[in-house]
Protein backbone atom coordinates (compact mmCIF):
# COMPACT_ATOMS: atom_id res chain seq x y z
CA UNK A 1 0.00 0.00 0.00
CA UNK A 2 1.63 3.06 -0.84
CA UNK A 3 1.58 6.66 0.45
CA UNK A 4 0.24 8.29 -2.80
CA UNK A 5 -2.64 6.02 -2.96
CA UNK A 6 -5.04 7.60 -0.97
CA UNK A 7 -6.55 11.08 -0.71
CA UNK A 8 -4.58 13.68 0.90
CA UNK A 9 -7.82 15.12 2.83
CA UNK A 10 -11.35 14.37 3.82
CA UNK A 11 -14.25 15.18 2.07
CA UNK A 12 -15.56 16.83 4.46
CA UNK A 13 -12.54 19.43 4.81
CA UNK A 14 -14.14 22.35 2.62
CA UNK A 15 -15.87 25.36 4.40
CA UNK A 16 -19.40 26.02 2.83
CA UNK A 17 -20.87 29.52 2.99
CA UNK A 18 -24.54 31.20 3.34
CA UNK A 19 -25.10 29.06 6.20
CA UNK A 20 -28.06 30.54 8.25
CA UNK A 21 -27.79 27.88 10.76
CA UNK A 22 -24.98 27.72 12.15
CA UNK A 23 -23.85 24.39 12.36
CA UNK A 24 -20.23 21.90 11.46
CA UNK A 25 -21.09 19.27 8.93
CA UNK A 26 -18.72 16.84 10.31
CA UNK A 27 -20.31 16.85 13.87
CA UNK A 28 -23.87 16.47 12.21
CA UNK A 29 -22.04 13.32 10.37
CA UNK A 30 -20.50 12.01 13.47
CA UNK A 31 -23.95 12.42 14.99
CA UNK A 32 -26.17 10.47 12.04
CA UNK A 33 -23.35 7.74 11.76
CA UNK A 34 -24.82 6.93 15.10
CA UNK A 35 -28.50 6.16 13.24
CA UNK A 36 -26.39 4.03 10.98
CA UNK A 37 -25.39 1.77 14.15
CA UNK A 38 -28.78 1.76 15.51
CA UNK A 39 -29.91 -0.56 12.81
CA UNK A 40 -27.52 -3.44 15.01
CA UNK A 41 -30.08 -3.13 17.37
CA UNK A 42 -28.06 -4.29 20.76
CA UNK A 43 -24.18 -4.07 18.88
CA UNK A 44 -24.15 -0.05 17.87
CA UNK A 45 -21.08 0.72 16.93
CA UNK A 46 -20.11 -1.34 14.02
CA UNK A 47 -19.05 1.75 12.01
CA UNK A 48 -16.97 3.41 14.27
CA UNK A 49 -15.11 0.50 14.76
CA UNK A 50 -14.75 -0.11 11.62
CA UNK A 51 -13.32 3.57 11.00
CA UNK A 52 -11.22 2.98 13.92
CA UNK A 53 -9.49 0.09 12.59
CA UNK A 54 -9.45 1.66 9.22
CA UNK A 55 -7.97 4.75 10.48
CA UNK A 56 -5.00 2.45 12.39
CA UNK A 57 -4.37 0.73 9.59
CA UNK A 58 -3.64 3.34 7.37
CA UNK A 59 -1.36 5.23 9.93
CA UNK A 60 0.59 1.58 10.43
CA UNK A 61 1.35 1.52 6.52
CA UNK A 62 2.81 5.30 6.84
CA UNK A 63 0.07 7.34 5.51
CA UNK A 64 -0.58 10.83 6.41
CA UNK A 65 -3.49 11.80 8.87
CA UNK A 66 -5.69 13.00 6.47
CA UNK A 67 -5.58 10.38 4.56
CA UNK A 68 -6.36 8.48 7.46
CA UNK A 69 -8.77 10.82 8.32
CA UNK A 70 -10.80 10.00 5.35
CA UNK A 71 -10.79 6.24 6.18
CA UNK A 72 -11.92 7.05 9.63
CA UNK A 73 -14.90 8.51 7.52
CA UNK A 74 -15.22 6.12 5.24
CA UNK A 75 -15.35 3.85 8.10
CA UNK A 76 -18.39 5.46 9.81
CA UNK A 77 -20.72 5.84 6.52
CA UNK A 78 -19.81 2.57 4.58
CA UNK A 79 -22.97 1.12 5.33
CA UNK A 80 -24.96 3.92 4.57
CA UNK A 81 -26.82 1.43 2.43
CA UNK A 82 -28.20 -0.76 5.21
CA UNK A 83 -31.50 0.06 7.18
CA UNK A 84 -32.80 -3.34 7.60
CA UNK A 85 -32.04 -5.42 10.62
CA UNK A 86 -32.55 -8.30 8.43
CA UNK A 87 -29.56 -7.12 5.88
CA UNK A 88 -27.39 -6.46 8.90
CA UNK A 89 -27.78 -9.94 10.81
CA UNK A 90 -26.25 -11.37 7.17
CA UNK A 91 -23.81 -9.09 7.38
CA UNK A 92 -22.48 -9.69 11.14
CA UNK A 93 -23.14 -13.39 11.17
CA UNK A 94 -22.01 -14.57 7.51
CA UNK A 95 -18.49 -14.23 5.75
CA UNK A 96 -19.62 -13.41 2.67
CA UNK A 97 -23.46 -13.23 1.68
CA UNK A 98 -25.26 -13.43 -2.13
CA UNK A 99 -26.81 -10.32 -0.96
CA UNK A 100 -24.60 -8.01 0.33
CA UNK A 101 -24.05 -6.44 -3.14
CA UNK A 102 -27.02 -4.56 -3.22
CA UNK A 103 -26.60 -2.05 -0.13
CA UNK A 104 -23.01 -1.01 -1.74
CA UNK A 105 -24.87 -0.01 -4.62
CA UNK A 106 -27.60 1.99 -2.39
CA UNK A 107 -25.16 3.38 -0.32
CA UNK A 108 -23.09 4.91 -3.03
CA UNK A 109 -25.37 6.09 -4.92
CA UNK A 110 -26.64 8.17 -1.70
CA UNK A 111 -23.03 9.75 -1.54
CA UNK A 112 -22.73 10.29 -4.88
CA UNK A 113 -25.96 12.30 -4.53
CA UNK A 114 -23.84 14.61 -1.76
CA UNK A 115 -21.18 16.53 -3.42
CA UNK A 116 -19.12 16.88 0.13
CA UNK A 117 -19.06 13.00 0.57
CA UNK A 118 -18.93 11.71 -3.09
CA UNK A 119 -15.41 10.75 -2.74
CA UNK A 120 -16.67 8.01 -0.74
CA UNK A 121 -18.68 6.65 -3.28
CA UNK A 122 -16.83 4.40 -5.32
CA UNK A 123 -15.37 3.01 -2.25
CA UNK A 124 -18.64 1.86 -1.05
CA UNK A 125 -19.86 0.78 -3.84
CA UNK A 126 -16.67 -2.22 -3.72
CA UNK A 127 -16.43 -2.97 -0.06
CA UNK A 128 -17.83 -6.21 -0.07
CA UNK A 129 -16.10 -7.07 -3.29
CA UNK A 130 -12.78 -9.13 -3.11
CA UNK A 131 -9.55 -8.21 -4.26
CA UNK A 132 -8.88 -10.54 -6.84
CA UNK A 133 -12.02 -9.13 -8.65
CA UNK A 134 -10.83 -5.61 -7.95
CA UNK A 135 -7.32 -5.94 -8.82
CA UNK A 136 -8.87 -6.76 -12.38
CA UNK A 137 -11.54 -4.33 -12.80
CA UNK A 138 -10.52 -1.74 -15.77
CA UNK A 139 -11.21 1.30 -15.31
CA UNK A 140 -10.76 1.18 -11.10
CA UNK A 141 -8.16 3.20 -10.03
CA UNK A 142 -5.67 1.46 -7.55
CA UNK A 143 -6.38 4.22 -4.41
CA UNK A 144 -10.03 3.53 -4.83
CA UNK A 145 -9.52 -0.57 -4.76
CA UNK A 146 -7.41 -0.27 -1.61
CA UNK A 147 -10.05 1.94 0.06
CA UNK A 148 -12.94 -0.30 -0.98
CA UNK A 149 -10.21 -3.84 -0.02
CA UNK A 150 -9.71 -1.79 3.21
CA UNK A 151 -12.68 -1.11 4.40
CA UNK A 152 -13.96 -4.93 3.60
CA UNK A 153 -10.85 -6.70 5.36
CA UNK A 154 -11.92 -4.38 8.84
CA UNK A 155 -15.18 -5.13 8.37
CA UNK A 156 -14.87 -8.65 8.40
CA UNK A 157 -12.90 -8.33 11.53
CA UNK A 158 -15.47 -6.36 13.33
CA UNK A 159 -17.93 -9.51 11.81
CA UNK A 160 -15.99 -12.04 13.32
CA UNK A 161 -14.72 -10.19 16.57
CA UNK A 162 -18.84 -9.53 17.42
CA UNK A 163 -19.68 -11.77 19.00
CA UNK A 164 -17.15 -11.51 22.29
CA UNK A 165 -17.15 -7.51 22.77
CA UNK A 166 -19.56 -7.97 25.20
CA UNK A 167 -18.00 -11.51 26.78
CA UNK A 168 -14.76 -10.07 28.08
CA UNK A 169 -13.15 -12.63 25.76
CA UNK A 170 -11.94 -10.35 22.92
CA UNK A 171 -8.17 -11.09 23.48
CA UNK A 172 -8.66 -14.71 23.34
CA UNK A 173 -9.86 -15.03 19.87
CA UNK A 174 -8.11 -12.19 17.97
CA UNK A 175 -5.49 -15.04 16.98
CA UNK A 176 -7.77 -17.07 14.87
CA UNK A 177 -9.62 -13.94 13.67
CA UNK A 178 -5.70 -12.97 12.36
CA UNK A 179 -5.11 -16.13 11.14
CA UNK A 180 -8.42 -16.33 9.28
CA UNK A 181 -7.51 -12.79 7.55
CA UNK A 182 -4.23 -13.99 6.81
CA UNK A 183 -5.88 -17.26 4.84
CA UNK A 184 -7.70 -14.81 2.94
CA UNK A 185 -4.86 -12.41 1.46
CA UNK A 186 -4.45 -12.09 -2.47
CA UNK A 187 -8.28 -13.65 -2.53
CA UNK A 188 -10.28 -11.71 -0.58
CA UNK A 189 -8.05 -8.80 0.88
CA UNK A 190 -4.90 -7.20 -1.19
CA UNK A 191 -1.71 -8.29 0.30
CA UNK A 192 -0.22 -5.33 1.74
CA UNK A 193 -3.12 -4.45 3.00
CA UNK A 194 -3.36 -7.90 5.34
CA UNK A 195 -0.01 -7.38 6.14
CA UNK A 196 -0.93 -3.68 7.39
CA UNK A 197 -3.62 -5.42 9.48
CA UNK A 198 -1.22 -7.69 10.68
CA UNK A 199 0.84 -5.69 12.24
CA UNK A 200 -1.40 -3.19 13.70
CA UNK A 201 -3.55 -5.76 15.49
CA UNK A 202 -0.34 -7.43 17.07
CA UNK A 203 -1.00 -5.03 20.10
CA UNK A 204 -3.82 -5.61 22.35
CA UNK A 205 -4.32 -2.19 22.41
CA UNK A 206 -6.02 -2.32 19.13
CA UNK A 207 -8.63 -4.58 19.71
CA UNK A 208 -9.23 -2.97 23.42
CA UNK A 209 -10.01 0.31 21.52
CA UNK A 210 -13.13 -1.10 20.25
CA UNK A 211 -14.54 -1.34 23.77
CA UNK A 212 -17.12 1.50 24.53
CA UNK A 213 -14.16 3.68 26.26
CA UNK A 214 -12.34 3.56 23.82
CA UNK A 215 -14.54 4.50 21.14
CA UNK A 216 -15.72 7.06 23.05
CA UNK A 217 -12.07 8.79 23.45
CA UNK A 218 -11.12 8.49 19.55
CA UNK A 219 -14.75 10.40 18.74
CA UNK A 220 -13.69 13.23 21.37
CA UNK A 221 -9.74 12.59 19.13
CA UNK A 222 -11.15 13.02 15.90
CA UNK A 223 -13.34 15.96 16.63
CA UNK A 224 -10.95 17.98 18.27
CA UNK A 225 -8.30 17.33 15.51
CA UNK A 226 -10.60 18.55 12.87
CA UNK A 227 -11.00 21.57 11.11
CA UNK A 228 -14.10 23.34 11.39
CA UNK A 229 -16.36 22.79 8.12
CA UNK A 230 -19.45 24.91 8.39
CA UNK A 231 -22.23 23.67 6.54
CA UNK A 232 -25.04 25.93 4.39
CA UNK A 233 -28.52 25.46 5.23
CA UNK A 234 -28.84 23.54 1.55
CA UNK A 235 -26.36 21.41 2.49
CA UNK A 236 -28.58 20.63 5.76
CA UNK A 237 -31.04 19.81 4.06
CA UNK A 238 -29.58 17.73 1.17
CA UNK A 239 -27.91 15.83 3.89
CA UNK A 240 -31.14 15.39 5.99
CA UNK A 241 -33.39 14.11 2.63
CA UNK A 242 -30.36 11.41 2.76
CA UNK A 243 -30.76 10.70 5.53
CA UNK A 244 -34.41 10.37 5.15
CA UNK A 245 -34.44 8.27 2.33
CA UNK A 246 -32.29 5.63 4.55
CA UNK A 247 -34.93 5.56 6.77
CA UNK A 248 -37.45 5.25 5.02
CA UNK A 249 -36.39 2.58 2.42
CA UNK A 250 -36.62 0.35 6.25
CA UNK A 251 -39.61 -1.18 4.85
CA UNK A 252 -42.34 -0.46 1.81
CA UNK A 253 -44.98 0.89 4.68
CA UNK A 254 -42.70 3.98 5.00
CA UNK A 255 -41.80 4.95 1.49
CA UNK A 256 -40.78 8.88 0.99
CA UNK A 257 -42.89 8.88 4.47
CA UNK A 258 -40.12 11.81 5.97
CA UNK A 259 -40.07 13.74 2.46
CA UNK A 260 -43.94 14.10 2.94
CA UNK A 261 -43.81 15.11 6.71
CA UNK A 262 -41.31 17.26 5.71
CA UNK A 263 -43.70 18.78 2.46
CA UNK A 264 -46.54 19.16 4.82
CA UNK A 265 -44.84 21.01 7.64
CA UNK A 266 -42.76 23.33 5.71
CA UNK A 267 -46.30 24.22 3.86
CA UNK A 268 -48.35 24.66 6.98
CA UNK A 269 -45.42 26.73 9.03
CA UNK A 270 -45.25 28.68 5.97
CA UNK A 271 -48.96 29.19 6.06
CA UNK A 272 -48.35 30.53 9.53
CA UNK A 273 -46.37 33.17 9.16
CA UNK A 274 -42.55 31.19 10.78
CA UNK A 275 -39.71 32.95 8.99
CA UNK A 276 -38.01 30.93 6.22
CA UNK A 277 -35.23 30.55 8.72
CA UNK A 278 -37.88 28.35 11.20
CA UNK A 279 -39.05 26.61 7.94
CA UNK A 280 -35.99 25.85 7.14
CA UNK A 281 -35.24 24.28 10.40
CA UNK A 282 -38.52 22.56 10.89
CA UNK A 283 -38.25 20.79 7.41
CA UNK A 284 -34.64 19.24 8.70
CA UNK A 285 -36.50 18.05 12.18
CA UNK A 286 -39.51 16.63 9.99
CA UNK A 287 -36.73 14.66 7.60
CA UNK A 288 -34.74 13.42 10.25
CA UNK A 289 -37.92 12.85 12.63
CA UNK A 290 -38.13 9.06 12.10
CA UNK A 291 -34.27 8.24 12.52
CA UNK A 292 -34.60 6.60 15.41
CA UNK A 293 -36.53 3.63 13.63
CA UNK A 294 -33.62 2.22 12.62
CA UNK A 295 -33.20 0.66 15.75
CA UNK A 296 -36.59 -0.90 15.42
CA UNK A 297 -36.70 -4.86 14.35
CA UNK A 298 -38.00 -4.92 10.70
CA UNK A 299 -40.41 -7.81 11.68
CA UNK A 300 -41.64 -5.57 14.34
CA UNK A 301 -42.59 -2.34 11.51
CA UNK A 302 -43.94 -4.96 9.27
CA UNK A 303 -45.94 -6.53 11.54
CA UNK A 304 -49.80 -6.93 10.20
CA UNK A 305 -51.31 -7.96 13.61
CA UNK A 306 -51.47 -5.94 16.89
CA UNK A 307 -48.29 -5.63 18.79
CA UNK A 308 -47.52 -6.67 22.22
CA UNK A 309 -46.47 -5.00 25.10
CA UNK A 310 -43.17 -5.54 24.21
CA UNK A 311 -43.08 -4.72 20.82
CA UNK A 312 -45.24 -1.48 21.15
CA UNK A 313 -42.21 -0.13 23.85
CA UNK A 314 -39.87 -0.86 21.21
CA UNK A 315 -41.62 1.34 18.63
CA UNK A 316 -42.33 3.91 21.36
CA UNK A 317 -38.62 4.11 22.12
CA UNK A 318 -38.15 5.36 18.47
CA UNK A 319 -38.52 9.00 19.14
CA UNK A 320 -36.38 9.31 22.03
CA UNK A 321 -33.58 7.83 19.91
CA UNK A 322 -34.18 10.37 17.28
CA UNK A 323 -33.82 12.74 19.99
CA UNK A 324 -29.88 10.83 21.62
CA UNK A 325 -28.81 11.19 18.04
CA UNK A 326 -29.70 14.85 17.30
CA UNK A 327 -29.26 16.50 20.71
CA UNK A 328 -25.62 16.08 20.31
CA UNK A 329 -24.79 18.29 17.30
CA UNK A 330 -24.68 22.51 18.66
CA UNK A 331 -27.22 24.30 16.63
CA UNK A 332 -29.69 21.63 16.54
CA UNK A 333 -31.16 21.62 20.12
CA UNK A 334 -34.26 22.92 18.75
CA UNK A 335 -34.89 20.42 15.80
CA UNK A 336 -33.62 17.94 18.09
CA UNK A 337 -36.68 18.82 20.41
CA UNK A 338 -38.93 19.30 16.96
CA UNK A 339 -38.32 15.85 15.74
CA UNK A 340 -38.38 13.95 18.90
CA UNK A 341 -41.79 15.74 19.94
CA UNK A 342 -43.99 13.71 16.99
CA UNK A 343 -45.98 11.91 18.98
CA UNK A 344 -46.29 14.07 21.91
CA UNK A 345 -50.23 14.69 22.87
CA UNK A 346 -51.38 17.99 24.04
CA UNK A 347 -53.41 15.72 26.73
CA UNK A 348 -50.03 14.78 27.90
CA UNK A 349 -50.58 11.13 27.10
CA UNK A 350 -48.25 10.81 24.07
CA UNK A 351 -44.28 9.75 24.45
CA UNK A 352 -41.70 9.36 25.14
CA UNK A 353 -41.54 13.02 27.62
CA UNK A 354 -45.66 12.87 27.89
CA UNK A 355 -45.58 16.70 27.17
CA UNK A 356 -47.97 19.01 28.17
CA UNK A 357 -49.69 21.41 25.51
CA UNK A 358 -48.09 24.18 27.30
CA UNK A 359 -44.46 22.45 26.99
CA UNK A 360 -45.13 21.74 23.31
CA UNK A 361 -43.86 24.89 21.06
CA UNK A 362 -45.64 25.59 17.53
CA UNK A 363 -42.76 23.74 15.27
CA UNK A 364 -43.42 20.47 17.24
CA UNK A 365 -47.08 21.01 17.05
CA UNK A 366 -47.04 21.39 13.36
CA UNK A 367 -44.93 18.08 12.96
CA UNK A 368 -46.97 15.90 14.91
CA UNK A 369 -50.19 17.14 12.56
CA UNK A 370 -48.09 17.02 9.31
CA UNK A 371 -46.74 13.41 10.32
CA UNK A 372 -50.47 11.58 11.13
CA UNK A 373 -51.79 13.68 8.13
CA UNK A 374 -49.31 12.13 5.73
CA UNK A 375 -49.58 8.83 7.00
CA UNK A 376 -53.28 8.33 6.94
CA UNK A 377 -52.64 9.87 3.14
CA UNK A 378 -49.98 7.91 1.92
CA UNK A 379 -50.52 4.29 -0.11
CA UNK A 380 -49.48 2.19 2.07
CA UNK A 381 -49.29 -1.60 1.17
CA UNK A 382 -51.95 -3.14 3.73
CA UNK A 383 -54.02 -0.04 2.63
CA UNK A 384 -55.00 2.92 -0.11
CA UNK A 385 -53.97 6.09 1.02
CA UNK A 386 -57.68 8.14 2.53
CA UNK A 387 -58.90 10.88 0.67
CA UNK A 388 -58.64 14.21 2.03
CA UNK A 389 -62.34 14.08 3.45
CA UNK A 390 -61.29 11.12 5.32
CA UNK A 391 -58.00 12.64 6.65
CA UNK A 392 -59.63 15.26 7.84
CA UNK A 393 -62.91 13.50 9.56
CA UNK A 394 -60.35 11.68 10.92
CA UNK A 395 -57.79 14.17 12.38
CA UNK A 396 -61.00 15.99 13.51
CA UNK A 397 -61.81 13.17 16.36
CA UNK A 398 -58.00 13.22 17.19
CA UNK A 399 -58.42 16.45 17.43
CA UNK A 400 -61.46 16.24 19.74
CA UNK A 401 -60.06 14.12 21.34
CA UNK A 402 -56.95 16.47 22.67
CA UNK A 403 -54.30 14.17 20.74
CA UNK A 404 -53.17 16.88 18.27
CA UNK A 405 -53.41 20.85 18.06
CA UNK A 406 -56.76 21.76 16.78
CA UNK A 407 -55.40 25.20 15.10
CA UNK A 408 -53.02 23.77 13.31
CA UNK A 409 -55.74 21.54 11.48
CA UNK A 410 -57.97 24.37 11.07
CA UNK A 411 -54.69 25.81 9.03
CA UNK A 412 -55.09 22.19 6.84
CA UNK A 413 -58.39 22.41 7.05
CA UNK A 414 -58.48 25.67 5.23
CA UNK A 415 -56.73 24.02 1.91
CA UNK A 416 -57.08 20.18 1.96
CA UNK A 417 -56.43 19.99 -1.61
CA UNK A 418 -52.97 21.99 -0.61
CA UNK A 419 -52.22 20.22 2.56
CA UNK A 420 -52.65 16.82 0.36
CA UNK A 421 -50.50 17.84 -2.32
CA UNK A 422 -48.12 18.82 -0.33
CA UNK A 423 -47.77 15.87 2.01
CA UNK A 424 -47.87 13.78 -1.36
CA UNK A 425 -45.23 15.37 -3.53
CA UNK A 426 -44.64 12.31 -5.54
CA UNK A 427 -47.84 11.29 -5.68
CA UNK A 428 -49.63 8.40 -3.34
CA UNK A 429 -47.54 5.51 -4.79
CA UNK A 430 -45.83 3.97 -1.84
Amino acid sequence: MRKTTMPVASPLSATAADCSIHVDLREVIHALSDALDLVGIDDVAHGKRVGIMAYHCALTVGLSRPQANFLFDLGLLHDIGVSSTRTHQHLVSEFDWAGSQQHCLTGAALLASFTPLAAMAEPVRYHHTPWEKLAAMPGLSREIAEQANLIYLVDRVDAMAAAFYSSGELLTHTPAIREQIAQRSSQHFAPQLVEAFLQASQAEAFWLQLEPRGIAGMLQDMRELSLPCQASTAQLKQLATLFSCIVDAKSPFTARHSQGVAGLSRWLAERLGLTPGRCDQLEIAALLHDLGKLRVPDEILEKPAGLTSRERSLINAHSFETYQILRHIRGFEEIACWAAYHHEEPDGHGYPFHLSAASMCIEARILRVADIFQALAQDRPYRAGLSADAVLATLQQLAAQQRIDPTILALAAQDMDGAMAAALPAGKAA
